[in-house]
């Protein structure tokens, strides 16, 4: 039987709170939608940024955020589709601009890139 945590869930842009109970091995958006709560989303496959958060407290396990940087997630981002608690944790949804900004913003603001990401840095 797997360990549940306590997520508590600030959705900014709507300002509202969640609290929901995530067992160790299940998904925190996918648990939080079976327990009515509406979450952003897109892709559902840590591939976006829709369902970033900002992780406030606790522990979050995310091996498949593709999505995310790992210099983001060692500053406390989280992809909640494919995120599993590891403790009880408090998040913060993100402004998906703001993330994607974050990420990619120091490739688009130089204005060396026409169309994708830059080859090569200097």
């Amino acid at each position: 039987m797997s360990r549940s945590h306590k997520i508590r869930i600030h959705y900014r842009q709507k300002g509202t709170h969640y609290t929901i109970e995530v067992p160790e091995d299940r998904y925190i958006l996918h648990s939080g939608e079976n327990q009515g709560v509406d979450l952003p989303f897109s892709c559902r496959n840590g591939a976006c940024t829709t369902c970033a958060v900002r992780v406030l407290s606790g522990e979050i396990y995310q091996p498949e955020a593709m999505g995310l940087s790992q210099e983001l997630r060692q500053r406390g981002y989280a992809l909640l589709c494919v995120s599993y608690p590891r403790s009880d944790l408090e998040v913060e949804t993100q402004d998906e601009d703001e993330v994607y900004e974050l990420q990619f913003g120091r490739y688009f603001g130089k204005g060396k890139v026409k169309a994708g990401l830059p080859l090569d840095e200097d």
